[in-house]
Parts: C-alpha cells; structure tokens; sequence
C-alpha cells in the first residue's frame, strides 16, 4: 500500500503541471492516472487473470461512458446570459444524465456479478473513492505548497 501511495505522490509531482497545458497533454496526464487507478485496483483487488480480463473491459466501458456523462454534465453554461425556457432545458438535461449515471452503475453491478461476489463488488465501489480521495489530496499537497492546511 505505501509502494501505491508514494507511486501516486510522485506521478501527481511529476505531472501536476499538465493540467495548465492544452489538449494533448491532458489527454497524456489522464491516461497515466487511468495506469495508475488500474495498478491500484489490480493490487488492492488482487486479481486473478481469469478476473482481471473479464473486469477490465467491463470496467473500462462503464469509465467511458461515465466521462462521457460528467461531460455532458459538466458543460460550460453562462446562467447569466440563458432565458428561462433555455434553463429549463438544461435542468432537463441534469436530470436525464443523473439517470444515465444509474443506469450504467446499476448495469456494471449487474455485469460484475456475473464472476463477482457483492462484497467484491462493494471493495471496487471504495476504492474508487479511496483513490480519487489520495489522488486529490496528492495533488492539493503539491499544488498548495507550503500553505496546505489538510484536515486529512
């Protein structure tokens, strides 16, 4: 576990400075966060091979669509300049991508249960959080510098 933390610590050091670039370097830094999150999964899951090829693919998909989703949903909206009607139609859209989001956990749940137990299942759901939360906290330490005043 430490070998991962301190992996992520120096990755998020090494490419914190990506997130101020264009495109193609974004592009770069997710795909090493993307290595990174496989690597943490597949150690704190321990996978077997036979697993690991069947949940990667499925996994894989759900984290596309899911991007795709928090795009969608994550579109810039100048609320200042929209009239009512346009409002509404943006509400409309939050709401159909709040059910697409469950739509498509509650159909990687059921795709994972096909070779998983619910309780491994569960471990995966933390861990997604437990990574985005040291990932996170990596890159506030490194971003704040001296002033990072963490209540973790």
């Amino acid at each position: 576990m430490k070998k991962v933390i301190l992996f992520i610590s120096v990755f998020v050091g090494l490419t914190n400075l990506s997130f101020a670039q264009e495109d193609p370097d974004r592009e770069a830094h997710w795909e090493r966060i993307k290595a990174l999150k496989v690597a943490f999964f597949t150690q704190e899951m321990n996978f077997s091979d036979k697993v690991a090829e069947k949940f990667w693919p499925i996994y894989n998909k759900y984290e596309k669509e899911r991007g795709e989703l928090f795009k969608r949903e994550h579109a810039d909206i100048n609320v200042e300049c929209l009239n009512e009607n346009q409002a509404n139609e943006y509400l409309s859209e939050f709401l159909s991508v709040e059910n697409e989001e469950y739509r498509i956990k509650k159909q990687l749940f059921k795709d994972l249960r096909e070779f998983m137990s619910a309780k491994e299942i569960l471990k995966i759901y933390k861990l997604e959080d437990e990574f985005h939360r040291k990932l996170f906290k990596e890159y506030r330490s490194k971003k704040g510098g001296k002033n990072n005043n963490s209540s973790e």
